[in-house]
């Protein structure tokens, strides 16, 4: 049991970095993504879409999931990656969020 719960705290830890390094690729303060209600802003922003998506996102049941997939997929575009990897992002976010991060990827404001 114990063991699940280090496997689970590495991979938040894991996600939480990066976030933080992908926010700050795109010149964003990365610190924002620990912080609840911020990390929202600054992910809109960073796909550049208009701010009552956080509204949207944070508000709305339902429309929430499609606003939400909707600014993945423009933070993936934004960094030259396709629909496919916003599926990732979605499904697989141990896996995506870090290569956005660590890879190669380039920020291009939207």
């Amino acid at each position: 049991m114990e063991a699940a719960i280090v496997i689970y705290v590495i991979v938040i830890l894991l996600l939480i970095v990066s976030l933080w390094i992908t926010i700050g690729k795109a010149g964003r303060p990365g610190v924002s993504q620990i912080v609840p209600i911020w990390n929202i802003i600054e992910l809109v922003q960073v796909a550049g879409k208009p701010g009552w998506w956080v509204v949207m996102i944070l508000l709305v049941p339902f429309a929430n999931i499609v606003f939400l997939i909707m600014t993945f997929n423009a933070i993936a575009h934004a960094f030259g990656k396709g629909t496919g990897f916003t599926v990732g992002m979605i499904f697989l976010p141990f896996v995506f969020w870090p290569l956005l991060a660590f890879g190669d990827a380039n920020y291009k404001k939207p």
